[in-house]
C-alpha cells in the first residue's frame, strides 16, 4: 500500500508540472497563487486507500511559507464511510508530528498518514484533512518547526480539502502530535484572523514543544549531552531548514565540519533513518560557536516561539508526565505563561511517555472535541 500511495502523490506533483509546462493556469511557484487555492488534486484509488477510509483524494495547493512568502504544500482528504451529516462533514486538520525533511518522509508519500490515532477521529465520523508541510514533497528545504509556515499549512488545507470535497462543513479544529502540536497551537492563535470564512471551533495540542527559543541563546560548543531522545536530530532539521529559509543568517559559519556534513545529511534522512546515524553525535559537536547573533536568535524566536495570547478558540493541552522528547518542564513554562496572559486552556497530563499520549489522551480530546463542534 506505501508504494501505491507514494506512485499516487508523484501523480500529483506530475500534474502540477505538466499543467504548468502546458500553459494551463497552474501557478509557478515563483509568482504564488491566493493561500488554498488548489493547483492538482487526485483521487486515491479504492485498494489504496487505507483502512476505514472511504474516499481520499491527495491535493496539492498554495500556502504561506517562511517569510510569508507564496508556496506550495500537498496533503491528504480522508472521509469516513457514511453520508455526510447535515451542513457537512465535521473537519479534523490533522498536523501529524516529525518524519523528517526530506521530500521521501512526507506522510503523501510514506503512505503513513492514518494511524490508530487518526483512525480513531474517522470513526468517530471526523473529516481528516492531513497537510504534509511545506517543503516535504513540494520545492525547497522543509522548514521545520517554523510554526507560523506550519500553521498556514494546516489551515490552507482546510481550504484545498474544501475546494475539491463538497461534503466538508467550514467547521474545523486542529489537532496535532510533538512537531504537529507546535504547529497546531501556532495554527490555534491566527485561525480566525488568517481565516475568516472558515468557522474555526477549537484545538487539541500533545506533546507540543514550547520555549525552544528561550534555549537557542545556549547552543553553542560547550552544550552538554542531554537525556532527552532525538534532541540532535531535532536541532539538525530545524538548523537546515533555517539554512535554507534564511541564506542571509549564514548558518554554516556556526557549525563545525561535522556540523556541516550532519544537516547536508539530515536533508536527505527520515527520522527513523537520522535517528540511529546521529546517534552518539550531541548536539555542542554541531556548532563552532554560539546562536549569539541577535539576527538569528531573532529569527528563531520568530521560528520557534509559540504564541502566549491570541488563542480565541477552545484549547486543549495534553502532556506526558514521562515524556522523554518534549520534557514536562517546558509545557509548565508554557500553561503558566498562558496563565499569565489571561488565556483560556485545558491541560492534562499523563503517566506516559511521548508517544502514548495520543492514546492516553483520547477518552478527554473525545469529549472536548464534540463540544467544540456542538
Amino acid at each position: 500500500m506505501t508504494s501505491s500511495l507514494g506512485r499516487r502523490t508523484g501523480t500529483v506533483l506530475a500534474a502540477a508540472l505538466a499543467l504548468s509546462l502546458l500553459g494551463a493556469p497552474a501557478p509557478a511557484q515563483t509568482a504564488g497563487g491566493d493561500p488554498g487555492v488548489v493547483v492538482a488534486a487526485t483521487p486515491v484509488a479504492p485498494d489504496a486507500r487505507p483502512p476505514g477510509v472511504a474516499e481520499a483524494t491527495y491535493v496539492t495547493y498554495w500556502t504561506t511559507g517562511p517569510m510569508d512568502a507564496p508556496a506550495l504544500s500537498t496533503g491528504a482528504v480522508l472521509l469516513p464511510p457514511g453520508d455526510a451529516p447535515p451542513g457537512g462533514w465535521p473537519v479534523v486538520s490533522w498536523a501529524h508530528g516529525t518524519v523528517g525533511i526530506a521530500d521521501a518522509c512526507a506522510p503523501t508519500v510514506t503512505g503513513k498518514i492514518v494511524g490508530p490515532y487518526v483512525r480513531a477521529w474517522l470513526d468517530q465520523g471526523y473529516a481528516i484533512v492531513a497537510t504534509d508541510y511545506v517543503g516535504l514533497g513540494t520545492p525547497g528545504v522543509h522548514p521545520y518547526l517554523d510554526g507560523p509556515t506550519e500553521a498556514h499549512s494546516v489551515i490552507d488545507m482546510v481550504r484545498a480539502a474544501r475546494a475539491v470535497t463538497p461534503s466538508l462543513s467550514d467547521r474545523w479544529v486542529a489537532i496535532g502530535q510533538s512537531q504537529g502540536g507546535h504547529a497546531a497551537l501556532v495554527a490555534a492563535s491566527m485561525a480566525t484572523t488568517y481565516a475568516p470564512e472558515l468557522d474555526f471551533r477549537g484545538t487539541v495540542a500533545t506533546g507540543a514543544p514550547s520555549n525552544l527559543e528561550n534555549l537557542a541563546p545556549l547552543v553553542g560548543p560547550g552544550f552538554p549531552q542531554i537525556p532527552l531522545t532525538g534532541s540532535t536530530v531535532f536541532v539538525a532539521y530545524a538548523l537546515a531548514g533555517l539554512r535554507a529559509s534564511r541564506p542571509d543568517l549564514d548558518v554554516d559559519s556556526y557549525l563545525t565540519p561535522l556540523g556541516v556534513d550532519v544537516l547536508h545529511r539530515v536533508e536527505s534522512l527520515c527520522y527513523e533513518e537520522a535517528a540511529p546515524q546521529l546517534a552518539g553525535i550531541t548536539i555542542g559537536q554541531l556548532m563552532s560557536r554560539p546562536l549569539d547573533d541577535p539576527a538569528v536568535l531573532a529569527a528563531l524566536h520568530t521560528t520557534l516561539g509559540v504564541p502566549v495570547q491570541g488563542y480565541d478558540r477552545p484549547l486543549f493541552i495534553g502532556q506526558g508526565l514521562f515524556d522523554d522528547v518534549v520534557p514536562i518542564a517546558l509545557t509548565w513554562k508554557f500553561t503558566a505563561d498562558l496563565t499569565a496572559n489571561g488565556q483560556q486552556f485545558l491541560f492534562r497530563t499523563y503517566p506516559t511517555g511521548h508517544l502514548t499520549t495520543m492514546p492516553a489522551s483520547l477518552p478527554d480530546t473525545t469529549a472536548f472535541v464534540r463540544s467544540a463542534f456542538s
